[in-house]
């Protein structure tokens, strides 16, 4: 049976999600990859335990990961179940709706339908009564934004969410939905959309300056660019690359001779920090005031134990902020 590390809230640094109650870990751990039934499960087991031990609070998943789809939910409510879940109480669990989750006109987008249905599913697969935040997984063209709010209202008064957040929404969208969750007095406070140093997507479309006017929190995904923003691709791609194995989600076209020259410049920038790669690149996230959490992604609890590190990154200067733009944005 496992034991949490009484140490386990020693290191970690907490903020404030948005003006709510709720803090969340600088880190927090994301099931996209690694827990489905494709996965070993002796290994997640013992990335949950590591991520714990070393203060991350919370876990985030959603419907559709897997692979196969409701897997993740599934093995995650095993370790629950058998170990973790006697610290339920020290858990944020999160998980999410949107994409397409099952056969028929009723399995995906945002309608009432969908994401009570949903939510009903992954309540089930994870043995758990509530989870403490329900996401609307992206936005919906077709069906009425007071609509799929208004589902997000009902989990809350239903009990079977604490909070709720919005994924992949734009800055635009997300000060309309705001309206809408503020009238039904549902406790929205969380954004979690891609961001990293190569991909600067909410900046561009009005979600990050948003998320602070709005004073809401944002929790990133996607940190590292899929391994771009790490050692991993320094000399090229290795043989037993996710890459070459499975090419879901980082294509071999994109590390191209300039991304791959992007990347060194960046590495070098690192190493006069004294820092590595990975570190500085959640570092640069965590020094954003708008972000309030890092989602990360381990296939090995070493690469949890690296990345908790960079919760103590070194400050930027003006000239190393300005130096990333530089590399990265040309």
């Amino acid at each position: 049976m496992y034991t949490a590390s009484k140490e386990r809230y020693t290191a970690m640094e907490y903020n404030r999600c948005g003006k709510s109650g709720l803090l969340l870990p600088k880190i927090s751990l994301g099931l996209w990859h690694n827990f489905g039934d494709t996965a070993n499960f002796e290994n997640m087991k013992q990335l949950c335990f590591t991520a714990f031990d070393n203060g991350i609070t919370h876990f985030d998943l959603a419907n559709n990961y897997g692979p196969e789809p409701g897997s993740a939910e599934k093995n995650f409510g095993r370790i629950l179940k058998e170990d973790l879940g006697v610290y339920r109480d020290e858990l944020i669990i999160s998980t999410k709706a949107g994409y397409d989750m099952w056969e028929g006109p009723y399995g995906n987008w945002g309608s009432r339908k969908y994401l009570l249905a949903s939510l009903d599913q992954s309540l089930k697969r994870m043995g758990l009564e509530y989870v403490d935040i329900f996401y609307h997984h992206r936005m919906d063209p077709d069906t009425p934004l007071e609509e799929t709010m208004g589902a997000l209202a009902s989990v809350v008064q239903s009990g079977k969410a604490l909070y709720v957040g919005l994924s992949n929404y734009d800055g635009k969208t997300l000060n309309e939905a705001t309206e809408i969750l503020k009238e039904l007095h549902c406790p929205f406070i969380i954004n979690q959309n891609r961001y990293s140093i190569f991909d600067r997507t909410v900046e561009k479309n009005g979600l990050k300056d948003m998320t602070d006017r709005l004073q809401k929190g944002l929790i990133t995904f996607s940190p590292l660019a899929q391994g771009q923003l790490s050692d991993r691709y320094l000399n090229g791609i290795p043989d037993d690359s996710r890459i070459r194995t499975d090419g879901r989600f980082l294509k071999e076209t994109t590390l191209d001779s300039h991304r791959l020259e992007q990347i060194r410049k960046l590495n070098n920038l690192a190493a006069k920090r004294g820092e590595k790669l990975a570190d500085m690149a959640l570092g640069w996230l965590l020094q954003h005031k708008e972000v309030t959490s890092v989602l990360i992604g381990a296939s090995k609890p070493q690469q949890i134990l690296d990345n908790v590190k960079a919760t103590s990154c070194a400050p930027f200067s003006e000239e190393e902020l300005k130096l990333i733009d530089e590399i990265s944005q040309s």
